[in-house]
């Protein structure tokens, strides 16, 4: 019997390419989301890279009346959960807006789990969780630290709502998954990240400024303590870390674990910064960017990478794909999105 999964956000940047990694292993998937961030021609991606059209739902997750018909109307396995508002800068501005909208949808997705037998949530975490680390690289084992945004501190929240929740003895399991930084598209260029308006994220502002839709780039800051002062992160391919939540849904419908929550680390290993992702994108496009050092940026941590060891080992999950094909996956989809008349 195939299984059906609910993917909330799934049609935003990693819940859509999620959602074909899910397809494409035969599962049966339903999309929610309230296109706060995204659009339904995302959907048309997802078919013509499948060949298989999601079921989609135009929903939020903070309404749960909305929710429980959903639940009425559908048998689900398991949940993998994304919707939720997720840039830092916009949440030092707003952040009532981020704890009613990130905290709110997460619970009213767990009250509802036990009473229709849904086995599992597998829950998009965040490296924001770790702060700003005392040594690099990170395991599942560093200290988690004050948040430095409201968004970094809802991952938290939510992470400790989950454990509680699980601990209290709801007959659920949960996977966390904390990303780093996911970047780059789907090979196909059907599927990217789309941001409305301006984008919150570095690569689809350094792609829409090669391609001129922004007039320049902003680098914030180049006096950190880095080997050329900008900030350090570790970028992950987003097709890499959408296979790791097939794998994570399977360990947890299958009952791989004895553990009733598991924690992993998503990412290279390796950590690469501001500037070294410019130059990058400059020789794989060969597109000169326009660019300009500006002073740091609130919320912004130093240097950050993972140890991706225990994914590795235990989920038996790897990031395969270059940075450098990684970069250029992002821009051929700012090509495809040109050809399209989009941007």
């Amino acid at each position: 019997m195939v299984k059906k999964i609910l993917v909330t956000g799934g049609t935003g940047y990693i819940g859509s390419h999620t959602v074909v990694e899910l397809q494409q292993a035969g599962y049966e998937v339903v999309i929610i989301d309230n296109l706060s961030n995204s659009n339904t021609e995302v959907l048309d991606g997802i078919t013509k890279i499948t060949g298989k059209q999601p079921l989609f739902y135009e929903m939020d997750c903070t309404d749960k009346n909305a929710l429980k018909s959903l639940f009425i109307e559908h048998s689900f396995e398991g949940i993998i959960h994304f919707a939720a508002s997720k840039a830092v800068g916009e949440s030092v501005k707003k952040p009532l807006m981020y704890y009613q909208n990130n905290i709110d949808s997460l619970i009213n997705l767990l009250e509802l789990m036990p009473e229709n037998k849904v086995k599992g949530i597998v829950f998009s975490s965040s490296c924001t969780v770790y702060g700003e680390p005392d040594k690099n690289p990170i395991d599942e084992n560093a200290p988690i630290k004050p948040a430095a945004s409201p968004y970094g501190n809802t991952k938290q929240i939510n992470e400790e709502i989950i454990q509680d929740f699980i601990h209290s003895g709801a007959p659920i399991k949960s996977i966390i998954l904390r990303y780093f930084n996911p970047i780059g598209a789907h090979p196909s260029a059907e599927i990217g990240e789309l941001p409305i308006g301006v984008p919150q994220n570095l690569v689809p502002y350094i792609t829409q400024t090669g391609i001129g839709i922004r007039e320049q780039l902003s680098v914030f800051g180049d006096d950190y303590n880095t080997p050329d002062g900008s900030c350090i992160r570790d970028f992950i391919n987003v097709v890499d870390l959408a296979k790791a939540h097939v794998i994570a849904i399977e360990r947890m419908l299958n009952n791989k674990s004895d553990e009733s929550v598991e924690i992993f680390n998503l990412g290279t290993g390796k950590g690469a910064s501001v500037l070294e992702l410019i130059h990058l994108f400059e020789k794989v496009s060969g597109t000169s960017l326009n660019y300009k050092i500006v002073g740091r940026r609130e919320g912004d941590i130093e240097q950050i990478w993972a140890q991706p060891d225990k994914a590795n080992n235990v989920l038996g999950w790897k990031a395969n794909e270059s940075l450098e094909d990684t970069m250029l996956s992002a821009w051929n989809w700012q090509k495809r999105l040109r050809e399209r008349g989009i941007m």
